[in-house]
């Protein structure tokens, strides 16, 4: 059966996450219904990466599956393997998105969608995401929904040297909140690190997963290392221990963005 990957991007700040939940407000559940509503039929939507509430994304992936013959709205054509936006390159597949982009709220937009091959999972077939937390040191009214306002004195080098250490470990059961259902909590982070990018001090961290909750916890224990409430052996020991009530994850979820999902073909 054909299969399609829509690609979004979206300000979750008044979302109950990504995934579809049940009497709550998703990125899910909006896109969904636009869908529904523009193409006149229901979508089983998967996802790729589940930001939980309030966090943002550059950019995430659904896929869906159908039957039906989306090309009678001339918005998608059968060349299901193209790597090329069919909505991108007509007037009428760029009225497409831009009807259903209408139909969202304002904090949602779907920026493509695309045909893959059959058998391409938006999930199992990402080989890395990327996020980065974002911190502002100084007040400013244009940061205070997008970062997270923390104006104690920090140990940069000390940041760096806790974001380094994580690349030395794969189990971070330390950092993943309870009541998940995942099978094992075994990471590869491919990039961590600390670094000032304008006016804000940003945690930017790459990995093929990631457990619910990991980017906040470990951000939320490095900044104890950075304000000299713990040390980095007492961080490595909280690695070591695999239980998440040592570490930290007491910071806002505004200032987590999901910057990138990556695949193998495009």
């Amino acid at each position: 059966m054909p299969r399609y990957f829509i690609e979004v991007s979206y300000k979750g700040t008044v979302y109950s996450g990504f995934q579809i939940q049940q009497n709550a407000v998703t990125i899910q559940s909006e896109v969904a219904k636009a869908l529904k509503i523009y193409f006149k039929q229901i979508f089983s939507l998967t996802g790729s990466s589940r930001t939980d509430a309030g966090v943002h994304a550059l950019q995430n992936y659904f896929h869906f599956d159908t039957g039906q013959p989306l090309a009678e709205k001339k918005v998608i054509n059968k060349l299901r393997t193209s790597k090329v936006s069919p909505f991108g390159g007509d007037l009428e597949g760029a009225g497409a998105l831009y009807n259903l982009n209408a139909i969202l709220p304002k904090d949602i937009v779907i920026k493509r969608i695309f045909g893959v091959e059959e058998n391409t999972h938006c999930r199992f077939d990402a080989i890395t995401r990327e996020y980065k937390y974002f911190i502002y040191r100084d007040k400013d009214p244009f940061l205070q929904d997008r970062a997270y306002y923390f104006p104690y004195k920090l140990d940069i080098n000390k940041l760096n040297e806790a974001a380094a250490l994580l690349l030395q470990h794969k189990n971070f059961t330390s950092f993943s909140k309870r009541n998940t259902q995942v099978n094992n909590f075994i990471c590869d982070i491919k990039k961590s690190e600390w670094v000032i990018e304008n006016d804000a001090l940003v945690y930017n961290v790459e990995a093929n997963r990631f457990l619910r909750g990991m980017v906040k916890g470990l951000v939320g224990t490095m900044l104890r290392v950075g304000t000299n409430k713990i040390s980095l052996n007492q961080l490595n020991d909280i690695i070591n221990n695999r239980d998440c009530s040592k570490a930290y994850f007491s910071v806002p979820s505004h200032a987590l963005f999901l910057i990138k999902v990556a695949y193998n073909n495009f």
